[in-house]
């Protein structure tokens, strides 16, 4: 199914800042909400709220913004991965919008402030990691493999995830997670769920909280995961690795890690996406009568036929001799430019040999005829 540009839903631009998305989301809530008998609309008040989860994170603008709907989604499939209105925390909002504690809205899924015991007992996908990793030119070329460490929420084996020991039904809102209430507003009675505080929307209380997690499930620990970059990424190519972010909730599935690199520059090569450039310096005489040059690519040394009379900017193409293009078999190309440099001083035997030269008629050169014409 396709998805609208998020922006477009919430009628901001992309350089909105959070105070803009908030004030927009703010207007059309009030506008879509279901309970607006006037232009309520359950689809769109949904497609909103949708807008507003990822736009208003941080992290997950930032993955939306570089990848699209495309980041959200399992395995290439359609659908977003553990996403849904429990993922945002509205309570500020709804409480400017209709003048209180609101947090469930008829056939909407509850919007009450989430935590690491949510308001729901299903499972959800556990926090995506952005690492950089700075790479030498070589190691970006060819391909190596890196060890990353990072600080990832992992299952608590002490309570196995489940943040507590002996769990019962909680007293308060009698295992349904929600305590239910009427509120009148300027478009009549609401009945508003909020989320139970005592269970944090769980319906279930532990007669004693772990202590190693203290009752979150999850505990931070430091990881060390070893990671096969392919060859020729370059400076802000970004590698997803599924599966191996933080620890998810309730069971759900672990967060994924996205790895962004930087790519030292190398004192030779210059790059530009997959095509190299080396500028290789000639001598006078080189140049005048060509040579053959020995030059490095990267994959070893070549020997290069410098033709007679080449110029400062001549350009030569050797097919084939550039960066990987990941994910596929081909290659860009390599592209030698000369450079002729000129000496500093002359010997008298020397300049009487230019003197020589410059009695050579040039006057039928093209480049000459051309330039006489603005004299």
């Amino acid at each position: 199914m396709n998805k609208k540009d998020y922006y477009e839903v919430l009628g901001v631009s992309k350089t909105a800042t959070d105070e803009e998305i908030k004030r927009a989301f703010r207007k059309l809530a009030k506008q879509y909400h279901p309970d607006n008998k006037q232009t309520g609309d359950e689809a769109k008040f949904k497609e909103v709220g949708e807008a507003y989860a990822i736009l208003s994170d941080p992290q997950k603008r930032r993955q939306y913004d570089q990848f699209g709907h495309q980041a959200f989604t399992n395995n290439g499939n359609a659908g977003y991965s553990g996403f849904s209105a429990d993922d945002i925390d509205l309570g500020d909002i709804f409480s400017e919008i209709f003048g209180g504690g609101f947090s469930g809205f008829g056939g909407f899924s509850n919007f009450g402030r989430t935590n690491t015991r949510t308001n729901s007992k299903r499972p959800r996908k556990g926090a995506d990691s952005l690492v950089t990793v700075t790479l030498d030119f070589d190691e970006a070329i060819n391909g190596c493999k890196k060890t990353i460490t990072l600080d990832l929420n992992e299952k608590c084996e002490s309570c196995h995830g489940a943040g507590g020991f002996d769990e019962k039904t909680c007293p308060t809102c009698g295992g349904t997670g929600r305590i239910v209430s009427e509120q009148r507003s300027l478009f009549g009675v609401f009945q508003t769920q909020t989320t139970c505080n005592e269970c944090e929307g769980t319906g279930r209380v532990f007669k004693r909280t772990c202590t190693e997690c203290n009752g979150t499930g999850n505990v931070r620990k430091k990881k060390e995961i070893e990671v096969t970059i392919p060859e020729g990424v370059d400076t802000g190519y970004q590698l997803r690795i599924s599966g191996k972010g933080s620890a998810g909730v309730n069971g759900g599935p672990n967060g994924d890690i996205y790895i962004e690199f930087k790519v030292k520059s190398h004192p030779l090569f210059e790059r530009e996406d997959e095509d190299i450039y080396l500028t290789v310096p000639l001598t006078v005489t080189e140049a005048i009568l060509g040579s053959k040059k020995e030059i490095p690519t990267l994959t070893g040394n070549v020997i290069l036929e410098v033709k007679p009379g080449t110029n400062s900017g001549d350009k030569v193409k050797l097919k084939g001799k550039g960066v990987k293009k990941i994910n596929s078999f081909g290659k860009g190309n390599m592209y030698v430019v000369y450079k002729v440099i000129m000496p500093d001083r002359l010997s008298m035997a020397q300049k009487r040999l230019i003197k020589e030269l410059a009695d050579t008629k040039l006057d039928d050169a093209p480049e000459f005829k051309e330039f006489k014409k603005y004299l």
